[in-house]
């Protein structure tokens, strides 16, 4: 018999069995009613649409955040700014909920910067001393250059120096103001001749889990604040005569110390306020916020939040469908129609595994096409996807699905009985990212879904992670350790596993 013959024939026994139909149906169904569902209230507030909360969009269509301290005057054509970062200092919040404490984000930021006015999304350049990444240049909020993004802060002070020639923006560092190294360019098209420049700051939300027991955890944090100390600043070019400052994104007022007794002062509750004030020679410039993309938000991943329980499905079917020919003695009449076991063992998998994917993939798609609006229309502002992004992330989930059910196939051959099957398909499929996206710590959670089948649930990914923002990204927001790709990989490398075993076992041993 062919090997087509034989998935045919494989096929005619997974629909010949009402049940089976059913609860392949009931994975597909499940989870289509998850994800028409507005499983959230809106991020707007009440239930309704979501218009009051569209985020900031920068030059390149991205969502971003754009709030900082602002001293600047306006630059005319070409020229030059020059400045010595003489001290770079900071508060994080603390988990009391009363106190700051001193310290630096990781991303907080002083420095130099070039922008399209002082409208916030609008395109800018900018050089900067940071927490912990070294001195950078960053512009249009999605690119990041510099040394490698584990480098520490730099010694200070350190001489920053931002040149404009046309719409081209060149970024370099000093140790003493003499002798220049190149940090990075970048063209900003449509630059206009009148540009607004000068010294800022800028701090993001400090964010950390916080461990509560060996398998719980939490993520506390809060506003941080940074202020850059500006020394010698000198210019070149056509400069506007006077300097003025403002909070892009918020307002200036002044930092407000509370009473601290014989122990001193503390910063109020209240959160960081963003100030400037000269100096003998130059700024100190004190801001809060981030000049950056945005942090995790609501994605079309959030109409698959189902997928987890449809999984439960495609594993059962999977594993029973495998196991049922032994426990009703049918194992040898298709040995003997097909005595080629490695090939029947393949043909099951494939055909219970296209069953899940074909399933799976109407699911996920007709979720992702109308579960937005859905959320939408409850107050939630879901991040808009390209058609490549939806066709991924479907096709994704159809591959997750198929590839588990495969996976259970194998077990149910492997293992001849389908309730142990099913119990081993859930342990090393479903309980991973149920652990993940609920009580472990990320770096458990991070080696969890790197480890098992479950890396591939990394195929529903739908926004980039960026690096040079201070976020936690975690699987409950739709992030994951590895890559769609290397998700895929890791499921592979299971089934692959799982059905040479199986393989091994037929070969080894009477049907």
């Amino acid at each position: 018999m062919s090997f087509l013959r034989l998935i045919r024939a494989e096929w005619t026994k997974l629909r010949s069995v009402l049940g089976w139909v059913l609860g392949l149906l009931a994975g597909a169904g499940i989870i289509l009613a998850i994800g028409l569902t507005p499983s959230r209230m809106g991020s707007c507030g009440q239930h309704g649409p979501a218009s009051d909360c569209t985020p900031l969009h920068g030059p390149e269509g991205q969502e971003v955040a754009d709030s900082f301290t602002f001293v600047h005057r306006t630059l005319t054509g070409d020229g030059t700014i020059t400045a010595r970062v003489a001290s770079f200092t900071g508060q994080l919040p603390t988990y009391d909920g009363d106190t700051m404490r001193d310290g630096l984000a990781p991303w907080s930021k002083a420095g130099l910067i070039v922008k399209d006015g002082t409208k916030q999304g609008s395109a800018y350049a900018a050089v900067m001393l940071t927490g912990e990444h070294g001195v950078r240049m960053q512009h249009d909020y999605v690119h990041d250059q510099g040394r490698p993004a584990d480098a520490k802060l730099a010694p200070q002070p350190v001489w920053l120096r931002l040149t404009r020639t046309g719409d081209t923006i060149k970024a370099e560092q000093s140790g003493d103001g003499s002798a220049w190294t190149e940090v990075g360019t970048a063209t900003l098209p449509g630059l206009p001749a009148t540009v607004t420049a000068g010294l800022f700051a800028t701090s993001p939300q400090y964010d950390q889990q916080v461990n509560q027991s060996v398998v719980l955890s939490g993520i506390q944090g809060g506003p941080s604040i940074a202020t850059g100390t500006f020394e010698r600043l000198a210019t070149t070019g056509t400069w506007s005569a006077d300097w003025e400052g403002e909070a892009i994104g918020g307002r200036i007022g002044p930092a407000e110390p509370t009473g601290g007794g014989e122990g001193g002062t503390t910063t109020r509750a209240v959160g960081p306020q963003p100030h400037f004030e000269p100096t003998a020679d130059g700024w100190a410039v004190t801001g809060t916020g981030d000049i950056a993309p945005s942090g995790p938000g609501t994605t079309i991943s959030q109409t698959l939040v189902g997928t987890f329980l449809g999984l439960i499905f495609f594993a059962v079917i999977g594993a029973m469908f495998a196991a049922a020919e032994y426990r009703r003695g049918m194992i040898r009449t298709s040995f003997a129609a097909a005595p080629h076991r490695g090939r029947v063992l393949a043909a099951k998998a494939l055909a219970v595994g296209a069953a899940a994917f074909a399933a799976g993939l109407v699911a996920a798609a007709v979720a992702i096409t109308f579960g937005p609006d859905v959320l939408r229309d409850a107050g939630v502002y879901v991040t808009p996807a390209s058609a490549a992004t939806q066709l991924r992330v479907a096709g994704g989930t159809a591959l997750l699905l198929g590839g588990c059910a495969a996976l259970a196939a194998g077990l149910g051959m492997l293992l001849r009985r389908g309730v142990t099957a099913v119990t081993v398909s859930v342990v090393v499929v479903v309980l991973p990212y149920l652990l993940s996206v609920t009580v472990l710590p990320l770096r458990a959670s991070d080696w969890l879904l790197s480890v098992t089948p479950a890396a591939a649930f990394a195929l529903q990914q739908a926004a980039p992670r960026y690096p040079q923002v201070d976020a936690v990204y975690s699987p409950a927001d739709g992030f994951f350790p590895l890559s769609a790709w290397g998700g895929l990989a890791v499921l592979a490398v299971w089934v692959a596993v799982v059905l040479g075993a199986a393989w091994y076992r037929l070969r080894r041993s009477d049907a």
